[in-house]
């Protein structure tokens, strides 16, 4: 059965790809541009926003992530991709971390607390689930709780050798496995409960991302995405942007075909690439005009109407487990029989989650006209690339020429996203070049934005206004509740407050609960100067995906439950940390002796009472 399965993937002929259908055609889909129509942009993501207590969330996280080579330090012992300490966290908590800022949003807008529920499907490959489990547990279910969890395992599929066929065997003498695709997630989602648990929660929706991808939720995209299927009953609706030549990645495509009744079928779906040989679509290359160039890359960014979903998941044929492939492209990493550790080229059969879009074409009795895909059940919008997709999919190797969905690479795109988020502030930022510059160097400049600061850019906009960051310096800001206004930076600035979007109380349960908006943490500065050696860029623990670096000076403000930090009309010069209790506000300011530290102590009811202060050398 393997060696036939091979033999049947390797076939170039592809007139048997739709059989059962008179004529077949692709065309590049048209969806709303977030980019060009951006009045109705804003508007679709405030819809996503206002329906955030119709939609859930669902991640499927059960990868095995190879070729990222993570390792436990301590055990050496292989981790999953969710593990991944990435920019101070892990790939998990930041996925957390964007939702947590959308909620936030909704509260400060509408004034409702509103938890979304999350559905994990994981794998027991390199124990998956378990350390998923563990990250869950140890940061007490993101003040969540675990009632708004549900996590669900996949199965693993036994691999074939693609160069003749036999099963890959372990050390346990059974065939290696891995996970089988995210394609499983319907019909898995459907016989666990999945469907039934998020109907009990009042979910109509769910927003669909991989771990994986680092800037899925950068400004509108998400929220758009999910606003217009909800709006208008879509059944299925795909985030995208443009190719990139060489990119491991599918396409989005709508497809045209009349069957041999005569009845003709729309729908956008997605073509994965290792299809792409079988269904006569070209790579994108820089001098590449073609059509097949020019269809959008699929990023794997899903809005999806949980009945339609929960309708394909519970069938009894072949499509509850969408878009079945061999998929004979990636290396397999595995201990074999006899315990050595071996990679070779593996095939395995896959299914995708996007394809459940091959399910949701609209039949008409005629041939359609251009702009058909209003009408359709299936949906896409589009914005720019580094909005939309960077994955953090392989280990950057010494002799690699290209920083494709590596960590490193996609951080580089994080700080352009930063770099044309605060230029649109009217702050000078140093221009963040081609990848091919920061290959073997370091980055122009750190800069990590906490999501809750908007998330929308139109939010941040507000919060961030004139000044300038110096080439080589650092900027994070963990609170959001923030005012920068002609702030010139040159050196590290890092701000941390316990409270970023709210405080947590224990719940009947005991469990602890993040209450949005109660005791937030506040920072203003204005007119202010910070000149400091920040960075050691030579140093050479340097990582800069992991914001793990090495400093030779810095201004710290820490921010403990309610406390509030203001400086105006300063320059604050050198190593400096403030670090303010809670229920008190610390107020800097500057005179001929030098610094001010102004502290009045303040209750929540009166905000005033005895004040204490203290002089600091200029």
């Amino acid at each position: 059965m393997a060696l036939e399965l091979l033999s049947v993937s390797k076939s170039k002929d592809s007139k048997h790809r739709h059989s059962k259908d008179k004529f077949v055609d692709f065309h590049v889909p048209t969806g709303l541009n977030l980019l060009e129509d951006t009045e109705y942009a804003s508007q679709a993501a405030m819809w996503g926003i206002e329906g955030l207590p119709e939609l859930g969330e669902i991640y499927p996280i059960g990868g095995a992530g190879d070729r990222l080579g993570l390792v436990d330090s301590d055990t050496g012992d292989s981790l999953p991709a969710a593990l991944l300490p990435y920019c101070g966290r892990s790939l998990l908590e930041g996925l957390m971390r964007d939702l947590q800022a959308r909620e936030f949003l909704h509260f400060k807008i509408f004034g409702k607390q509103c938890i979304t529920p999350v559905a994990v499907m994981t794998s027991s490959v390199k124990n998956n689930h378990e350390h998923i489990v563990a990250i869950c547990e140890r940061l007490e279910w993101f003040g969540r709780g675990r009632e708004n969890f549900r996590l669900f395992e996949q199965p693993l599929v036994p691999v074939v050798n693609a160069e003749d066929g036999k099963w890959l065997i372990s050390e346990s003498l059974l065939p290696v496995g891995k996970p089988g695709g995210h394609g499983a997630i319907w019909k898995l989602a459907c016989d666990r409960g999945v469907f039934e648990w998020l109907y009990c929660h009042g979910r109509k929706g769910a927003t669909v991302r991989q771990v994986s991808n680092v800037v899925a939720a950068t400004d509108l995209t998400l929220m758009a995405l999910a606003g217009i299927g909800l709006r208008h009953n879509k059944k299925l609706g795909f985030a995208s942007c443009e190719r990139r030549p060489g990119a491991t990645e599918g396409v989005n495509v709508l497809i045209e075909k009349q069957n041999f009744d005569g009845l003709w079928e729309y729908g956008i779906t997605c073509i994965e690439y290792t299809e792409f040989e079988k269904y006569g679509i070209s790579e994108p290359t820089a001098t590449n005009d073609s059509l097949q160039a020019s269809y959008p890359a699929n990023t794997n960014i899903l809005y999806v109407d949980l009945q339609a979903a929960q309708e394909v998941g519970s069938r009894k044929n072949a499509s509850c487990l969408p878009g079945i492939v061999l998929n004979l492209k990636k290396a397999v990493s595995y201990v074999d029989h006899l315990g050595f550790e071996c990679s070779a080229a593996g095939g395995r059969l896959e299914c995708t989650m996007q394809n459940i879009a091959d399910n949701f074409m609209n039949t008409y009795s005629y041939r359609c006209s251009k702009g058909i895909e209003s009408k359709l059940d299936t949906f896409i919008v589009y914005n720019e690339r580094k909005k939309v997709t960077s994955s953090a999919k392989r280990k950057l190797k010494s002799e690699d020429r290209s920083l494709h969905q590596t960590p490193e690479g996609s951080l580089l795109d994080i700080m352009r996203n930063a770099h044309d988020l605060l230029s649109s502030c009217s702050i000078e930022v140093p221009e963040v070049k081609d990848n091919n510059e920061y290959l073997h160097s370091g980055l122009p400049f750190i800069i990590f934005l906490h999501p809750a600061l908007g998330p929308f850019w139109d939010i941040i906009k507000q919060k961030f206004i004139g000044g300038s960051i110096s080439k080589g310096s650092e900027l994070q800001i963990e609170v959001a509740e923030f005012l920068w206004q002609d702030v010139e930076l040159d050196g590290s600035l890092i701000i941390l407050a316990d409270n970023i979007m709210g405080s947590t109380k224990r719940n009947t349960d005991g469990e602890q609960i993040l209450h949005y908006g109660a005791r937030c943490g506040r920072c203003k500065l204005q007119n202010v100067k910070i000149v400091n050696e920040g960075i050691s860029w030579d140093s050479p623990i340097n990582v800069y995906w992991k914001h793990h670096v090495e400093r030779s000076e810095s201004l710290k403000i820490i921010l403990h439950g309610n406390a509030e930090f203001e400086a105006k009309d300063i320059l604050l010069k050198g190593n400096h940390m403030f670090e303010v209790p809670d229920g008190h506000r610390m107020c800097i300011i500057q005179d001929e002796a030098g610094l001010l530290v102004h502290v009045p102590y303040f209750l929540v009811q009166k905000r005033l009472c005895a004040s204490t202060s203290s002089r600091f050398p200029p």
